[in-house]
């Protein structure tokens, strides 16, 4: 563990010391999803556009729902075989929250979970070790959630913290990895001043996720989404050292560094004893673009599976797809009462 934090300091340390703007417009150009922040005018529209294309009415267009399902088959039609290319291996879990645990909602404070969801969860972390990782803030997180035997990355993986009951799989307690603490004032400023900015634009929303900010548009008017994206612009172009990139309806504000959901997994896998080794099966469930980047680092290892959660085709490198969180819940309930069967339980 502490090998692969060192690691990915040094690269960290590249990214973050002395950043002139060559360098930053280098690592925008590698990193996945990113909007451009330096260049204004005609970029605003290609921002917007962006924004366009990750609504529903958009996506439904991109490719036949047919074609994409024969690519991306149901993980629940498909469970026999998951089970089968799994056999002898340890099971791991990580889940995406928002629109994969718990439905997208318009007010992102009220994205709860169902009592069924939490009582599946629970039990899902009695079979194998389970991960959440999320976007928002982890204590946020953890607020929905409210389970202690869980492991819980916020921020899109760059606030890590382990269960705060000991686990049967790894009792570290004091597990804890903050890649971007050092970014921690630049982003409330940020905050601040975006809420400030986009106070004028009815239906926005600024949310404070400890290491990043979210600018959520689902309830602006697609009419104000250009004017929206000037606010933001106006406010990030100031801070080299940040990143935009793109969710479900969400502006993501991040620190230019080489971490994200895929580094949190690998740092999870290693903190569990697991890096390296091939009896190992990551299972990665998630419904937004920066999900993505968990999943290409499982096909990249091929290792594992990710399952994309959404009603409509996307590009994506999971391998699986569920429509909604009542099919992860269906999902996840099905691998609880196999591994039950299984122990004899």
């Amino acid at each position: 563990m502490v090998r692969f934090v060192e690691e990915n300091t040094k690269h960290m340390e590249k990214e973050t010391g002395n950043i002139s703007n060559t360098d930053v417009t280098t690592v925008k150009k590698k990193a996945l999803q990113d909007l451009n922040i330096n260049n204004g005018g005609g970029l605003i529209n290609s921002w917007v556009d962006s924004m366009r294309a990750c609504s529903p009415t958009h996506l439904k267009s991109l490719m036949k729902q047919s074609s994409w399902l024969t690519e991306h088959p149901s993980a629940l039609d498909m469970f026999g075989e998951i089970l089968h290319v799994s056999e002898g291996k340890q099971i791991v879990m990580f889940l995406d929250y928002d629109g994969t645990l718990s439905p997208i909602v318009d007010d992102p404070d009220r994205a709860f979970m169902s009592k069924k969801m939490r009582s599946t969860l629970r039990k899902l972390a009695i079979c194998f070790p389970t991960a959440i990782v999320s976007g928002r803030c982890r204590e946020k997180v953890y607020n929905f959630v409210k389970l202690t035997e869980l492991y819980y990355a916020g921020s899109h993986g760059m606030d890590i913290k382990g269960p705060a009951q000991g686990s049967k799989y790894k009792e570290d307690k004091s597990l804890l990895c903050q890649p971007a603490t050092e970014f921690l004032p630049m982003i409330d400023e940020v905050y601040q001043k975006l809420v400030e900015k986009t106070k004028v634009t009815p239906g926005a929303n600024v949310e404070n996720n400890k290491f990043c900010a979210s600018v959520h548009f689902r309830r602006v008017d697609e009419k104000n989404w250009s004017d929206l994206a000037n606010q933001v612009r106006s406010v990030i172009k100031e801070y080299p050292q940040l990143r935009i990139t793109q969710g479900r309806k969400v502006l993501e504000i991040r620190p230019i560094i080489k971490w994200d959901k895929g580094k949190a997994l690998e740092f999870l896998l290693e903190s569990l004893g697991y890096a390296n080794c091939t009896d190992v099966f990551p299972i990665y469930i998630g419904d937004d673009r920066t999900d993505e980047d968990a999943f290409k680092v499982l096909r990249d290892k091929r290792q594992g599976l990710g399952i994309l959660v959404s009603k409509f085709p996307k590009e994506t490198n999971a391998s699986y797809s569920l429509q909604e969180p009542h099919e992860v819940m269906g999902f996840l309930q099905r691998l609880v009462e196999w591994k039950q069967l299984i122990s004899g339980a």
